[in-house]
């Protein structure tokens, strides 16, 4: 494990330069048709995906001043090209990219002008912080690509890293948490946050119940089973609008052959796995399986107040749930450790102080909360990553496998639409 620091010149070129290493390694294989795909609402075209990294990246870093004023790009039109907030995601698959070749040639020329200027510069001013801007945008990135390729049924992505297999069976049972008054969101402490987790206030939290575990593949069976997709009382109007739609009966991926019940892993369908957590949920298959279930889903702050207090300790929060120092690989299962979802009683060192198992890494957990502003929120400059998103996305925790360890910690908050499946995720419960 590593401490959880401010990063100095050679640790933000580290971060940079792992942050490409992980994209090229997502995209390598990708040719051909592969590198725009079909027009789907939920993913990006691989190409444009690609450069949009490096427009941002140059965009933060290079060509943005104090001011708004703006440097031209070593690219031409690379604003029209590749400005997320401007090109409409159904334009994207039409407009006159560069060809792989160029496109990574691009990305290439920005970020060596980014470390040239780390070199010259540190990383106290304006492009330290940009740098770790578009480090973790690009890892946020990484693990989109990692969706694309499960949604587009793609081969897993290449890695020199060997899997490690964790079937250790269910983790059942709940913790009692008595509650108290809570500092909710992050510190002020120098190190790096985004404008939603900004800044920590003070809450009131009841006692309240928490699993140990997320859902499990065969806890959620179990529903399928007594068929609570098609049984309306266990669904919010939203939420059986969206099913009808649709016409789920099941979660996304799911496939019954021969009676049996067996999930599809990018471009290899395999039999379910009873005791990893359910994922490829949304947020309304989460709320019904637990009125179903007679539980709830836990508010954002009962999830922050599980992962960050210890009992007697309620006062004192810490970054991890299982103390004040990032994970290296083997600690949780985030990206590099296993490559897939392990069984929820695996990585017993992740455990919060109050029992609760995985809080980081394997599936992002569905809160019950709509993703809105804490008191006094101000944007940052990047204003596209929170502001515009705020009434109509539901709050995750948590991370998932195909998560990069450095860009999580418990004040993290995730944000997706209810009906989105797509995305690694599963939930937690907690007692009515």
């Amino acid at each position: 494990m590593i401490s959880n620091t401010k990063p100095d010149a050679g640790a933000l070129r580290a971060m940079l330069l792992d942050a490409r290493a992980r994209t090229l390694d997502l995209t390598r294989d990708l040719s051909g048709e592969q590198l725009l795909g079909p027009r789907l609402g939920i993913v990006n075209p691989p190409l444009w995906e690609i450069g949009h990294l490096g427009w941002f990246q140059e965009y933060w870093c290079l060509r943005h001043q104090d001011g708004g004023k703006l440097k031209p790009s070593i690219l031409e039109n690379a604003d029209k090209l590749y400005d997320s907030a401007v090109v409409a995601h159904a334009a994207r698959w039409d407009l006159p990219l560069p060809d792989i070749d160029a496109t990574l040639a691009y990305l290439l020329r920005v970020l060596e002008r980014v470390l040239a200027g780390i070199e010259q510069e540190g990383t106290a001013g304006q492009l330290g912080y940009f740098s770790q801007l578009a480090a973790h945008h690009e890892e946020m990135h990484c693990e989109a690509f990692t969706y694309t390729r499960q949604t587009l049924a793609y081969a897993p992505p290449i890695s020199s890293l060997k899997p490690i297999q964790y079937r250790t069976g269910a983790w059942p049972g709940d913790v009692e948490i008595p509650g108290g008054r809570f500092m909710l969101g992050a510190f002020p402490d120098g190190n790096f946050v985004f404008d939603n987790e900004k800044w920590a206030h003070e809450v009131e939290v009841a006692p309240f119940r928490m699993a140990r575990a997320p859902v499990t593949t065969a806890e959620f069976l179990a529903f399928v089973e007594e068929n609570g997709y098609r049984r309306r009382e266990f669904w919010s109007n939203s939420g059986w609008q969206w099913r009808e739609q649709c016409a789920a009966e099941s979660p996304l991926h799911w496939i019954k052959q021969g009676g049996a019940w067996m999930q599809r892993r990018f471009d290899a369908v395999k039999i379910l796995a009873p005791h990893a957590p359910v994922i490829h949920v949304n947020w309304h298959e989460a709320q019904a399986y637990c009125r179903w279930a007679g539980r709830r889903l836990p508010m954002e702050v009962e999830w922050e107040y599980a992962a960050a207090t210890t009992p007697g300790q309620a006062d004192r929060k810490r970054p991890y749930p299982w103390g004040d120092v990032m994970p290296e690989n083997g600690c949780a299962n985030l990206f590099g450790a296993a490559g897939e979802c392990v069984d929820v009683a695996a990585f017993a060192q992740s455990d919060s102080g109050w029992g609760c198992r995985q809080m980081l890494g394997n599936v992002w957990e569905w809160t019950a909360d709509w993703f809105a502003p804490y008191p006094g929120f101000v944007r940052d400059p990047y204003k596209e990553y929170s502001e515009p998103w705020f009434g109509d996305h539901k709050v995750l925790r948590g991370g998932s496998f195909a998560t990069r360890a450095s860009l999580l910690r418990n004040t993290w908050r995730n944000f997706y639409t209810p009906e989105r499946r797509d995305v690694f995720a599963g939930f937690r419960t907690c007692a009515l």
